[in-house]
């Protein structure tokens, strides 16, 4: 059985992305990797990546504070009222930041050679992956098993 409070990431992924929580993308995962990261679960994942840092600067707030709020046994609704409080973010900036972060991909030369790379570990033959949502959402089926 999954433990969504202390998700073990050496298990099962976290969720997706494009999964929103108030109109935040990306949210239902970062909460995830930052209770797997208090529970020491946190596998091959990553806590603060660069897209968690987007996340943290477009709110307002920093990792360490995010964790000690998960480590309180917050849900993600709590979560979400914190993190609504200390943005004091419109819907209608969130609404706009999400669909710009779905929608990103690399935006520099290095970065495109990154991203080529990353996709050749894990799907070489797909032409059909754009941007970091596709490429996070296929890296954390084939991590746990699926065929690209």
């Amino acid at each position: 059985m999954i433990n969504l409070s202390a998700p073990d990431l050496t298990q099962h992924p976290p969720r997706s992305m494009r999964a929103k929580l108030g109109g935040y993308v990306h949210l239902p995962r970062l909460l995830d990797k930052g209770r797997a990261a208090n529970a020491n679960t946190l596998g091959s994942y990553q806590f603060n990546s660069p897209l968690d840092q987007l996340f943290f600067g477009f709110a307002g707030i920093n990792a360490d504070e995010f964790k000690a709020q998960l480590a309180t046994g917050k849900s993600d609704s709590e979560m979400l009222a914190w993190i609504n409080e200390k943005s004091g973010r419109q819907p209608f900036e969130i609404k706009a930041w999400s669909d710009w972060v779905i929608e990103v991909g690399p935006g520099s030369s290095d970065g495109l050679a990154w991203f080529a790379g990353a996709l050749k570990e894990v799907a070489p033959k797909r032409e059909d992956i754009r941007n970091f949502a596709d490429l996070i959402d296929l890296d954390d089926y084939v991590s746990f098993g699926g065929k690209a």
